[in-house]
């Protein structure tokens, strides 16, 4: 028999995730709606084998909604691997009483959380916080909608130099195993080209249609490129001054800024939703699923399928990002 939720416990893993605390605030606020105690686990699982553990009141996450980052604050916790940290995170969530987990993050967050959830009597309930975009299973996740806008804002104007300028721009946004920022903003932007992890590069190619668009004058050229495409913006800058010499080459690496910043509507919205629907799963005994959204319905993934599938970037993008950029 299904053991009764009366305390719980949310907490951020891994990279941030503008929404993150918008995530909270649904999480705390429905809990107590629905008369359980709420804490909130500082930094992660860190927090959790540390006791670094507060109790949350409505007023706990009062003008938040708006603000990037995190309260609770993140980090990754190498105790937690051991079985022996685990144990120890363990102990100190019984002694509060806490018996159910919303955890904040990606496929290496949830993959913590199902570990723990298998070894111990602690139900876990995954939100999918990452700019990524790369869990298989929801077509939403905290965050990216704020990132990929971010990263649109500053190609707009880095597109602006490059035209006053005729030069190449090779901007490098983030996304180390996944390229959904630099797929959606790269086709947002008119970029020329779009290089990403999951399709690879054919440097021959890019080369090729650069050559051809310099005979055709066409001196304005952007190409945005995921940071884990096999060595990002500079190596492909060194490559390209190789074979085309006389194209005037500028790179920006777009780094940190696609994290930070205020939520876009969207990413409030997603956050507030999935929130609100990880507490119904605790209470409605729920074990080991993350909350997404398909379809604009809200889904529930077994948590072992995120851990195990990528997001799939489909042929049909890469056709539109080929024929739209000749």
């Amino acid at each position: 028999m299904t053991k009764k939720v009366t305390k719980i416990g949310v907490l951020c893993s891994g990279g941030d995730s503008p929404g993150m605390n918008a995530a909270i605030r649904a999480v705390v606020r429905t809990g107590i709606y629905h008369g359980l105690e709420v804490y909130g686990v500082m930094r992660g699982y860190s927090g959790m084998v540390e006791d670094d553990i507060v109790k949350m009141e409505s007023r706990s996450v009062a003008n938040i909604i708006q603000r990037g980052g995190t309260i609770l604050k993140t980090a990754r916790c190498k105790e937690f691997y051991t079985p022996e940290g685990r144990q120890i995170a363990y102990n100190n969530l019984k002694k509060k009483g806490i018996n159910g987990l919303v955890v904040l993050g990606g496929d290496g967050s949830f993959k913590g959380a199902q570990t723990f959830s298998n070894e111990f009597d602690i139900p876990c309930i995954g939100l999918p916080g990452t700019i990524d975009k790369d869990i298989a299973g929801t077509e939403f996740t905290i965050g990216f909608d704020t990132a990929v806008n971010t990263a649109v804002e500053a190609i707009d104007k880095i597109r602006d130099t490059a035209d006053a300028h005729d030069r190449l721009f090779i901007i490098e946004v983030m996304g180390r195993d996944a390229g959904y920022i630099a797929l959606h903003s790269g086709i947002a932007t008119g970029a020329e080209n779009i290089l990403i992890p999951e399709k690879k590069t054919d440097i021959d190619r890019v080369i090729k249609s650069l050559q051809e668009k310099e005979k055709r004058k066409k001196l304005v050229n952007l190409i945005v490129v995921a940071e884990g495409e096999d060595g990002g913006a500079d190596q492909l800058a060194k490559t390209i001054k190789e074979k085309v010499p006389g194209l005037e080459t500028r790179v920006c690496i777009l780094g940190h800024i696609q994290r930070g910043g205020s939520p876009t509507c969207m990413d409030r919205l997603i956050a507030s939703r999935m929130g609100y629907h990880a507490v119904e799963c605790l209470i409605e005994g729920r074990h080991n699923v993350f909350v997404g959204i398909v379809n604009n319905r809200i889904n529930y993934i077994p948590l072992n399928e995120a851990v195990k599938k990528k997001q799939r970037i489909s042929d049909e993008w890469m056709d539109i990002v080929r024929i739209l950029s000749t």
